[in-house]
């Protein structure tokens, strides 16, 4: 299923199990450029981060997130899936820990059009800190399967519980 300009997102081609973390980067951030294709479909909810997936093939899938001041994920992986992320509007605070460093969280702010790639089981916290909102494009290969969420402790990271696609999202 594909949702507005086909031309900016690459279809699924037979063969390929996985994108390259590079692709996915380019893929959310080319989508995160184009609003007239995504400006009348995205939502904010005051309960929630709102979400809606945009397209799902065999090698990937992309979605459409937003976030009001003070939404945010918790420090969770997104199993198996490498990812990407595109900051369309607004900006978003990155946390990922850094081992063995004083303080152990890395904060860093991706404003809009920046984007950050990552691969399989990479951990980290996306929140929105600041006063506005902000609107992400976010890209997986292979689609999500599974997310861990985890709890951040004096001793470090914490596994809480695993999500699974279609059944918890």
């Amino acid at each position: 299923m594909l949702v507005g300009d086909a031309a900016v997102l690459e279809q699924a081609r037979p063969g390929r199990a996985r994108l390259s973390q590079a692709r996915l980067g380019q893929m959310a951030g080319a989508l995160a450029a184009r609003p007239d294709i995504w400006g009348e479909i995205v939502r904010f909810e005051a309960g929630r981060r709102w979400y809606r997936r945009l397209v799902l093939a065999d090698d990937h899938e992309v979605w459409l997130l937003s976030w009001l001041p003070g939404q945010g994920t918790g420090f969770h992986d997104h199993g198996s899936a490498a990812g990407a992320f595109a900051v369309a509007q607004g900006r978003l605070l990155e946390r990922t820990l850094a081992a063995g460093r004083r303080p152990p969280v890395r904060n860093l702010t991706v404003a809009g059009g920046g984007v950050r790639s990552f691969g399989p089981r990479y951990v980290h916290d996306v929140v929105n800190a600041f006063a506005g909102p902000a609107v992400t494009v976010h890209a997986y290969s292979p689609p999500l399967a599974a997310m861990r969420r985890f709890e951040l402790t004096k001793s470090g990271l914490v596994h809480t519980v695993t999500e699974r696609a279609e059944r918890d999202w």
